[in-house]
């Protein structure tokens, strides 16, 4: 029987790593809730306010953080774009029972585990040759400048955020179901209820 405790669960890993798709696998379970963060960028197309994120102008983001309703946030400089962390979005589902799985950076993930002992994960391609093959399968549109700089974030984060997680797992090319089963094994065993698989 799974004990209840723990109710926040960080996944995170470079671009291409394989992130989504594992967030994906652990919403298969009925107790599962995905945390939606809040951007000041563009809707992309078929993206849905309140599903993918909740988007924000610049001026209502930077109103809720004064108003202390955005707990964590970053800003991309290059993009002039905000993301962060809705207080409500997040406490809403942790008073409901949920588990909530939430896909941050080194920062939104340092600060769920100082104020919600998060569990940390980073999900670590095979290698960066590995995950460049995997980008330009995902977007055959990427120029070689983009998928260079691509790259070099992810090598960054590769090298210096992950050993900041409490839990690196490597996700290997074409074994993605062993990765989400290794990931739920790790997650049930840390105190985290799933519920049943839907």
């Amino acid at each position: 029987m799974e004990k209840i405790g723990r109710q926040v669960i960080v996944i995170a890993g470079p671009a291409g790593s394989g992130k989504n798709a594992i967030l994906e696998g652990l919403l298969e379970y009925r107790n599962c809730a995905r945390l939606v963060t809040a951007t000041t960028r563009q809707p992309r197309p078929g993206e849905v306010d309140g599903r993918d994120y909740h988007f924000l102008s610049k001026q209502e983001f930077l109103d809720a953080i004064e108003r202390h309703e955005v707990i964590e946030y970053n800003y991309r400089v290059g993009l002039d774009t905000y993301y962060g962390t809705l207080r409500d979005e997040l406490e809403v589902q942790i008073a409901q029972g949920k588990t909530v799985l939430a896909q941050l950076q080194i920062v939104g993930a340092d600060y769920l585990k100082q104020h919600y002992d998060a569990l940390t994960v980073f999900i670590m391609p095979e290698s960066l040759d590995i995950l460049e093959k995997r980008m330009r399968q995902r977007d055959h549109n990427l120029t070689d400048a983009e998928v260079s700089e691509r790259l070099e974030i992810a090598r960054q984060e590769m090298e210096e955020d992950a050993p900041q997680y409490d839990m690196i797992i490597e996700n290997p090319d074409g074994r993605l179901r062993e990765t989400i089963d290794r990931v739920v094994e790790i997650v049930r065993k840390e105190g985290y209820n799933l519920g049943n698989h839907v």
